[in-house]
């Protein structure tokens, strides 16, 4: 499990994903959220605008992230 540090109090689903580098660009992350290859909290989510706050978890191909606040 990775943990990823945010300075506010959310980050939205895509950014997340593309500033974790579990994918290359704004293009992947949204393409992967819609096909449903991305769970937050153990549901899937197709909303890449999706708030991410402290203490969820994002899962993506076997990987997983934690977020923290810093």
């Amino acid at each position: 499990m990775e943990t990823f540090f945010i300075k506010d109090d959310f980050i939205k689903l895509g950014q997340a994903l593309k500033a974790a580098g579990f994918v290359e660009n704004g293009a992947m992350a949204k393409e992967e959220i819609q096909s449903g290859a991305v769970k937050v909290n153990g549901e899937t989510d197709l909303r890449r605008g999706r708030k991410l706050e402290p203490g969820d978890l994002v899962e993506y191909q076997g990987k997983t992230l934690k977020i923290e606040k810093r």
